[in-house]
């Protein structure tokens, strides 16, 4: 007897199905590559949260700080009192670790206002005001500690809280950025 000669290598159903997935990988494989680069050529997220803000400052009372997002931070415009202020000015900059005067932290004219980048230059944490041995933030994270100036006093932050590019557009309305 005979056997009847099948060849598998000429199923129609078969080689179908090598057409579909191999199509299908090569469908997905497209895509795994296409999607980062057209994802690359959106622009980036800091541009998009806001480059440039105005802010107005009669929001603020003397004493109190208000936290705005700005390019995907926090920014801190604070009101400083009188005291904060002499307070600021007293300190010796010889004894700083990134030593600034406060007029070099605030525009002439407006040393009541205070803008901030509210982040610590330590680990990037968000520091807390009025909490600290100083006066000014304090970082819950590692310790460091900030006074009404914004500039480093104690613990592992090496740098002072950053200043922004800022300008009065009036005398109670900044734009930073």
């Amino acid at each position: 007897m005979s056997e009847p000669v099948t060849d598998v290598g000429q199923d129609p159903n078969r080689r179908d199905f090598i057409y579909i997935a191999a199509g299908a990988g090569a469908v997905g494989a497209a895509a795994m590559v296409a999607v980062p680069l057209i994802g690359q050529m959106n622009p980036a997220a800091d541009t998009l949260a806001l480059a440039s803000i105005e802010y107005d400052l009669s929001k603020v009372e003397e004493g109190m700080q208000a936290v705005v997002k700005w390019r995907g931070k926090p920014l801190f415009v604070r009101y400083r009192t009188k005291k904060e202020i002499a307070e600021a000015k007293a300190v010796d900059i010889k004894t700083l670790r990134d030593p600034q005067t406060d007029a070099e932290r605030v525009k002439a004219g407006h040393e009541q206002y205070l803008v901030l980048i509210g982040v610590c230059t330590h680990l990037g944490c968000v520091p807390n005001f009025g909490t600290g041995d100083y006066g000014g933030w304090f970082c819950p994270c590692h310790g460091s500690e900030y006074d009404t100036s914004g500039r480093i006093r104690q613990g592992p932050a090496p740098k002072n809280l950053e200043v922004p590019e800022y300008t009065f557009l009036s005398d109670t309305k900044i734009k930073v950025g």
